[in-house]
């Protein structure tokens, strides 16, 4: 991933210690990295008092000291985060936001549409739902990949051995176009299809070889595998596959279901974003 440019979202946990693997690798492969904490905050407790041209409003004791040292506290982190990326000799720059949801979703999405790749720092999950904002806002609102799980495994950036789960669609497509610089830098690259039906109008007579073509005349190394789900859910099968040839990265598209089904009964999308042992790179 050469002279990329990556977008790291982080929270207001995140320490400088978190990008040392991924600033070495920023400066070996020319990768500017914009870094981008978050801080969110409450919706303002007004209360108020009266009626008409005679009301009132009035702010809880303390709440404006309280957004006060928030910022602060952000300002000196985004701070020691600046230096540190310096001192690597990182090409970087760093954003602190403070605010409600909605402003920390369009800082992102506005991130992710001048970036390459948008990385979802591990911090980020010690609150699930303002992760959730967060990851839609890249995937839904952005034009660029978004990876997680991958500040502590940085060789997803320039992977031996990537595993494409691939399902005929956009998403799945533009999930391949986005990481076409790393499956050309590949030393393999597995195409897994799971239950293909062979059939022209659904996976073709002969599943994957339009894509392994496709990546082929791209430089790839491709081999292309079609598994058996055998009942087993099809997310658990993909991670199961991807541990067995030891694959530095997932890429795959994402809710190629509805956000609404997935979250009431569940999907493969759900189950990747979920789990945290190997890095996966999503686009929608």
């Amino acid at each position: 991933m050469k002279n990329a440019t990556v977008s790291v979202i982080l929270g207001v946990n995140a320490q400088p210690a978190d990008l040392e693997r991924l600033s070495q690798t920023a400066v070996e492969n020319d990768i500017h990295l914009i870094v981008i904490l978050v801080c969110e905050l409450p919706p303002i407790p007004v209360g108020y008092m009266g009626l008409g041209e005679f009301s009132a409003y009035s702010l809880p004791e303390g709440w404006q000291a309280d957004i006060d040292r928030a910022n602060a506290a952000l300002a000196e982190q985004r701070s020691k985060i600046s230096d540190y990326l310096a001192d690597q000799g990182a090409s970087a720059e760093v954003r602190a936001i403070c605010g409600e949801s909605s402003g920390l979703r369009t800082a992102v999405a506005r991130a992710g549409l001048t970036c390459d790749t948008v990385i979802i720092g591990d911090d980020l999950r010690m609150d699930d739902r303002l992760f959730r904002e967060i990851l839609q806002a890249a995937l839904f609102d952005s034009s660029a990949a978004v990876m997680l799980n991958t500040l502590s495994a940085v060789e997803a950036l320039h992977p031996r051995s990537v595993f494409v789960a691939w399902k005929a669609g956009i998403p799945a497509a533009r999930a391949i176009r986005a990481a076409l610089p790393v499956l050309r830098t590949a030393k393999d690259v597995t195409l897994a299809l799971f239950d293909p039906i062979s059939t022209p109008s659904h996976d073709g007579e002969n599943p994957g070889s339009d894509v392994a073509a496709w990546l082929n005349h791209q430089g790839c190394t491709v081999t292309v595998q079609q598994y058996p789900s055998s009942g087993q859910e099809i997310g658990a099968g993909i991670l199961k596959q991807a541990k067995e040839i030891a694959a530095d990265l997932i890429v795959m598209g994402a809710y190629d279901h509805s956000r609404l089904r997935e979250m009431v009964f569940g999907g493969t999308t759900r189950t990747l974003i979920e789990q945290r042992d190997r890095p996966v790179l999503l686009c929608h």
